[in-house]
């Protein structure tokens, strides 16, 4: 049986990863062993960069949202309780926005909330 060779395989694999180290300094973006060495940690620090994004986003929609119930008389931690009693399920993007573009939802939204709690 004849022997397999992975030319065409190795060369499409390694311009791949070439092509993502372009723009990368030094012997980074030009030589195989050093560039593949540098995507790959790009790529971790990629998704690392992604969670911490995810994180912040996240930290910021609180901060809305607490500041939109303050407004409203009521703390955070009671309007979420208030959300999980009254059963509705939006998530802090979305009330970040109906807080911010629709303040008339977010009053909706508060008042059931309310009710839910003294109810």
């Amino acid at each position: 049986m004849p022997r397999v060779r992975k030319g065409a395989a190795t060369r499409q694999s390694k311009n791949r990863v070439l092509k993502s180290a372009k723009g990368f300094y030094g012997l980074r973006h030009a030589n195989w062993r050093i560039a593949k060495q540098a995507v790959d940690k790009a790529q971790q620090d990629r998704r690392i960069g992604l969670r911490v994004k995810k994180r912040t986003f996240r930290g910021l929609w609180i901060t809305r949202v607490s500041a939109a119930c303050q407004q409203r008389g009521l703390r955070y931690s009671q309007f979420i309780a208030g959300l999980n009693a009254a059963g509705i399920q939006l998530n802090r993007k979305m009330l970040s926005e109906l807080a911010i573009h629709d303040p008339a939802a977010f009053d909706a939204v508060v008042a059931k909330v309310q009710a839910a709690l003294a109810g």
